[in-house]
């Protein structure tokens, strides 16, 4: 198979169910060689949308998308499809985590605080009810498993972060969970840190979570992204320190950070004004979050930068995408970038992975 880019497109979900806005949905590969984009569909379901992909470490045409009727799997690069049945009713999926070290084992995050488990490779699940954590922030729309993470060092503590509701964390491979977000809930006190847009609450920005990554360089250590900035905990969740993003980006929203699979030193922000914006920027960090220097050299990004992917074959393969469709690429590790965006009227992009 070649090398792909996969990005995905879903409409922004209002209310119980999947409704339409002005962004259109979709599950679109582009082949590095050509550089064209082709929507995917072969048995995925009409009007698919696409909120998470996943490409599963060492077979990169093995790739997980999370749609709104459950997770799909495909094995030859994204040609043809196959569901995965999760029980009960609650198919609309956003996040999926695959176990570095065992792809048998694989995590779905729902909306709600569902959370499943497959020991089988997707033949069988089990339901992991994540209680509502303290401080989750009543929205207009359902709360969502936004992003799943599993501790590198010990492989049964796991984390979820809930958008709008902090994130919570397991010891025991998801059987039992704890609310990591005491700490968190602090920083309000601080009016810097209050925000609110949709609820009638000023700690919706800080239970607002967009994204977490761990890295084995730093035992214990998790970085969440959130509507208020870069944040950190020394030990998994108990305390947090904010990272101070702001001394180095004019833009503090961070949509989405993550640690690379080639340097755990090395981390990667999506930093934008808001979740509606016209601007973005993507951000390197060579020290673990000590300090940042722009790595998007040359891009003009005009929306919101939603989401980053490294490929795990090549350390220099780095892709982001923006709210409105805008796909960027560097092969040479940010010497040169390329703008590949998706098709016109591809918007609403939540997800994006490269093989």
């Amino acid at each position: 198979m070649g090398t792909y880019v996969f990005a995905g497109a879903a409409p922004v979900v209002a209310g119980s169910n999947s409704a339409a806005s002005s962004a259109t949905g979709g599950l679109f590969r582009m082949d590095m060689a050509d550089g064209k984009w082709s929507a995917l569909s072969k048995g995925l379901p009409d009007r698919v949308e696409a909120r998470s992909i996943v490409v599963q470490p060492g077979a990169p045409d093995t790739v997980y998308v999370g749609t709104q009727d459950g997770p799909y799997r495909s094995t030859d690069g994204g040609e043809t499809w196959t569901r995965l049945n999760l029980p009960g009713d609650n198919r609309l999926v956003w996040s999926i985590l695959i176990h570095p070290k065992d792809p048998k084992t694989i995590y779905v995050g729902t909306q709600g605080t569902q959370v499943y488990r497959s020991r089988d490779g997707g033949s069988t699940w089990a339901a992991l009810k994540v209680p509502e954590p303290t401080g989750m922030v009543k929205m207009s729309f359902p709360c969502r498993v936004i992003r799943l993470a599993l501790d590198p060092e010990d492989a049964g503590t796991l984390y979820a972060a809930f958008e709008v509701g902090g994130l919570s964390r397991s010891t025991d491979g998801g059987e039992t969970w704890q609310g990591c977000n005491e700490r968190l809930l602090e920083f309000t006190k601080q009016d810097k840190f209050k925000s609110r847009i949709v609820s009638d609450t000023e700690t919706e920005g800080m239970m607002d979570s967009h994204a977490l990554a761990i890295s084995s360089a730093k035992p214990g250590t998790v970085f969440l992204a959130n509507r208020m900035g870069l944040f950190r905990s020394p030990d998994r969740g108990n305390s947090w320190e904010e990272m101070g993003i702001g001394r180095f980006s004019p833009l503090t929203y961070a949509r989405d950070v993550r640690v690379s699979p080639h340097d755990p030193k090395t981390m990667y922000a999506a930093l934008s004004v808001a979740a509606i914006s016209d601007e973005g920027s993507l951000y390197r960090s060579k020290d673990l979050g000590a300090s940042w220097q722009r790595f998007d050299h040359g891009v003009q990004m005009k929306s919101t930068l939603m989401i980053i992917a490294q490929s795990a074959a090549k350390a220099e393969r780095v892709w982001c995408a923006t709210r409105k469709g805008q796909v960027f690429g560097t092969e040479d590790g940010g010497a040169t970038w390329r703008e590949q965006s998706l098709p016109e009227g591809a918007t609403g992009v939540y997800a994006l992975a490269v093989a």
